[in-house]
């Protein structure tokens, strides 16, 4: 199998021949539980809910251990635009610059996030196009 730290962005890379149907549904909501955290905490504990998952499954699933992961580390840099968003909006004279900030970061995060969770469904690894790596 490809390294997945070497591969373009995006690209679905093919689990290992073992990942059952029960690991694709908790790698999905490895992916769809950071929108899910980002909607009930505006945006706040998007991180949550893929940290939640990587801590029950790191040891018992690759494949899910991975998912959680990149989706931890993704949320952590959608998070930090966020917050950078804010330093923006404060200096008062930087607002719209904020706002397009925000934008960019939701987008990304819910198109990279739900482009994540289908690639997962598929039995397929995604790599998300950035992130500040803390998780394996």
């Amino acid at each position: 199998m490809t390294d997945p730290m070497h591969t373009p962005y995006g690209q679905g890379l093919p689990a290992t021949p073992a990942t059952t149907s029960e690991e694709r549904t908790w790698a999905v909501l490895g992916h769809l539980a950071a929108i899910v955290a980002a909607v009930i905490s505006a945006g706040w504990l998007s991180f949550v809910g893929p940290l939640v998952i990587w801590a029950l499954y790191k040891d018992r699933s690759a494949f899910v251990r991975q998912a959680a992961a990149g989706s931890f580390n993704f949320n952590l840099a959608v998070w930090a635009a966020i917050v950078v968003g804010w330093v923006l909006f404060f200096t008062v004279i930087l607002i719209p610059v904020a706002i397009i900030v925000w934008g960019v970061a939701i987008v990304a995060a819910l198109v990279f996030h739900v482009r994540a969770a289908m690639a997962a469904n598929r039995g397929e690894l995604y790599r998300y196009p950035w992130g500040i790596t803390v998780l394996r």
